[in-house]
């Protein structure tokens, strides 16, 4: 049985206040904090944000998400200057593109195959392409280097994160704000209501007329394309790119991103990335070490009993808990009286 799913739209004073916050938040905020709390939470957000379209609105749990950020971010890192890989030396904006195209069209072919599929065998059918990625990588030092692909030249628009983090940020937080918006008009557009309606009815899709596989390969490349967005965003956050970050590692964490946030809600992309980059850095210095219990696996050790605690608990995540306890505050109050008995309904017998 499926979970419910619930695809509401955030209200617009709460994404507004939000973005707002946001984009104050360097005014309050170290540099250290918005560097590596707020610019990591939010790319990936964008690649948390992928796999929830995918499952919210088609259906489908892909664990393709990262292999297709990686392509992009290896496609990026050797079409422009570095140390390591091709270094072709392209113009940092139209590498961007090629990036964003390459690692798309790998999606599309990705999703022609595995959207044949359903459940849990597109589950490892999609976790497969996103490990054969990884070993591509690995095994091709041509594009990879022997340690990776390191010092990649940046698009001149984000200056110089190392001495000024502000640029890099507004970047990301403008494109993950774009991101939600998409996303979100998107379902309401007729390719997204229908294919909502692939995900609740396929058979009864099929029957209408409609291409389903279709529909599934389109929504796996639109899905793909954000998450190449979060792979070159990735690049541009860490200046580098190596087999290992892209790994089997790296594939959970970000479905326990969707899954911690909210994984039939957009905006738990985001609040899920918050929260785990949150853990990330702080665990080793908010969890004391009692005999050397837990020692450096702290943060894996947190992040799986909130994984465990969050899934038994809410199904929707950090999110669908947020609703829970709204829907209970906003329940009336029940008196003690009883109030009068309705008076009986006389029936007439023909």
């Amino acid at each position: 049985m499926n979970p419910t799913v619930s695809t509401r739209r955030i209200a617009w004073p709460a994404l507004a206040a939000a973005v707002a916050l946001a984009a104050i938040a360097p005014l309050f905020v170290s540099d250290f904090f918005l560097n590596v709390i707020l610019t990591k939470a939010l790319w990936l957000g964008i690649a948390a944000a992928s796999l929830i379209f995918l499952a919210a609105y088609g259906g489908m749990v892909s664990l393709a998400q990262v292999g297709i950020y990686g392509v992009a971010g290896m496609a990026y890192a050797n079409l422009v200057l570095a140390d390591g890989g091709a270094a072709a030396a392209w113009n940092p904006y139209v590498a961007l593109v090629a990036a964003l195209v390459i690692a798309t069209v790998a999606g599309l072919g990705f999703g022609w195959i595995a959207s044949r599929s359903e459940g849990i065998y597109f589950l490892m059918i999609t976790l497969a392409f996103s490990v054969l990625v990884f070993y591509f990588f690995s095994q091709v030092t041509g594009l990879s280097g022997f340690g990776g692909v390191n010092s990649v030249e940046l698009p001149g628009l984000l200056g110089s994160p190392e001495q000024d983090p502000v640029p890099r940020y507004f970047v990301t937080l403008a494109v993950a704000v774009l991101v939600f918006l998409g996303l979100g008009a998107l379902s309401r557009t007729a390719f997204g209501l229908g294919l909502q309606g692939v995900r609740d009815e396929p058979a009864r899709m099929r029957a209408l007329g409609f291409n389903v596989t279709l529909l599934r390969t389109l929504a796996f490349g639109i899905a793909a394309f954000v998450a190449a967005v979060a792979g070159v965003l990735s690049v541009f956050y860490n200046g580098r790119i190596t087999p290992g970050s892209i790994n089997l590692a790296q594939t959970i964490d970000v479905l326990i991103i969707a899954v911690v946030g909210g994984l039939y809600r957009l905006e738990g992309a985001w609040i899920g990335a918050l929260t785990y980059a949150l853990i990330d850095n702080y665990s080793r210095k908010w969890v004391p070490e009692v005999g050397n219990v837990l020692g450096p696996a702290r943060f894996n050790t947190l992040i799986g009993v909130l994984f465990l605690v969050i899934v038994l608990a809410s199904p929707g995540g950090i999110v669908g808990i947020a609703e829970q306890l709204r829907a209970k505050l906003r329940r009336p109050r029940r008196h003690g009286k009883a109030g009068p008995a309705p008076a009986p309904v006389a029936r007439t017998i023909d």
